[in-house]
């Protein structure tokens, strides 16, 4: 990585997880930022990340190789217009949206297409700001590096050392293709989630019984309509057009289900069911672009005072270390009452062994 200082608009979760990322790798390069929030600069001077507390947007841009554009999807090609008469020759000017079109669109207005790569690290979480981010973040997370029609191999490599910098995957898209991809895998199961929980809504009764009794396989698959409503409405508005065509595309599913229903046609539905299980295990637990491996079993267990305590002991005696201990509050698909994360493989079979010496229960994830 070359770049020996990095410009910051707006520093929360992502822009902060980045920064962290780049000082870890390369301590010495020159960190400067802007955001509204002082008191969270201030921190991140305090933590050695920031090095310049920026004003606003003036001439300290001049002497920066690259500049990160990490505010709201909405703000950031606002930003493009004020940058461009502080741009230095050879920068990149770079974003971090989950949509890219609408900037894309704002670069080529502005011509800018020669000095802008647009970028899209594929990690988050349900906290933001940047006393929330973290130099592990985005490890191992895709990197979506979008270029411009002008953008040169060196550019393009530059960002892609920014990725592998800060322990991501770049992965080098078309915009529009990315756009596609994210309407599919990201955008639509927001609205899906959203508009079954409001469905449920509607629907229940006076007594309230479709909510007290929703449980594991409701709750899974609604879990990301607790998303920030400002945030997603930003993402929908600013992918509408591949929105609205994958959203026909999943309609047209359903209306198909729902006549062979009708219809009763079992066939169809039996194949519904073992195309969609065949599919989804094809998604490996270790793939790339997953933050970390799966090291986790379920242990089917009575609910009784100390239970949990009795089977850490069990595990600590042999020096097996706990990464995480979830509860489940539901026997819906017959879950075990605990999912037990480990750090590791090794950390995972010993403990299964000696879990297993002791009569448990186990049942595998």
């Amino acid at each position: 990585m070359s770049e020996a200082s990095i410009a910051f608009i707006g520093l929360g979760l992502i822009g902060g997880s980045i920064a962290r990322g780049i000082k870890r790798m390369n301590p010495d390069t020159k960190i400067m930022a802007y955001m509204r929030s002082k008191s969270r600069l201030l921190k991140a001077r305090e933590e050695g990340i920031v090095d310049v507390i920026l004003d606003g947007i003036g001439e300290e841009l001049n002497e920066c190789d690259l500049i990160f554009l990490c505010a709201p999807v909405e703000f950031n090609a606002d930003y493009l217009d004020k940058i461009k008469p502080f741009l230095k020759p050879g920068a990149i000017i770079t974003d971090v949206g989950s949509t890219k079109t609408d900037i894309h669109e704002a670069v080529i207005r502005l011509g800018l297409e020669h000095c802008f790569i647009g970028g899209h690290p594929m990690a988050g979480s349900e906290k933001t700001g940047f006393e929330n981010s973290s130099v592990h973040l985005l490890e191992n997370a895709y990197y979506i590096i979008t270029p411009t029609a002008l953008s040169t191999e060196d550019q393009i490599n530059r960002m892609v050392d920014i990725g592998n910098a800060i322990g991501s995957i770049p992965l080098v898209l078309d915009y529009k293709e990315h756009d596609f991809v994210v309407a599919a895998i990201s955008h639509l199961p927001h609205i899906v989630a959203s508009s079954l929980v409001n469905l449920v809504k509607d629907s229940d009764n006076s007594q309230e019984l479709m909510k007290r009794l929703s449980a594991g396989g409701f709750k899974d698959i609604t879990r990301i309509a607790s998303s920030s409503p400002e945030m997603w409405e930003q993402i929908c508005m600013t992918n509408s057009g591949n929105l609205s065509l994958i959203l026909k595309r999943y309609i047209d599913s359903l209306n198909d289900i729902v006549k062979v229903l009708e219809d009763k046609d079992n066939q169809y539905i039996h194949r519904l069911f073992e195309t969609s299980r065949d599919y989804r295990d094809s998604f490996s637990e270790k793939a790339r672009g997953l933050i970390e491996p799966d090291y986790t079993f379920t242990v089917n267990m009575a609910d009784e005072v100390g239970a949990i305590s009795t089977l850490a002991v069990i595990l600590a005696a042999k020096g097996i270390s706990i990464r995480n201990i979830g509860i489940n509050h539901n026997r819906e698909h017959g879950e075990g009452t605990l999912r037990i994360a480990f750090y590791d493989k090794e950390a995972m079979d010993n403990a299964w062994k000696q879990l297993e010496r002791y009569h448990y229960d186990l049942i595998p994830n």
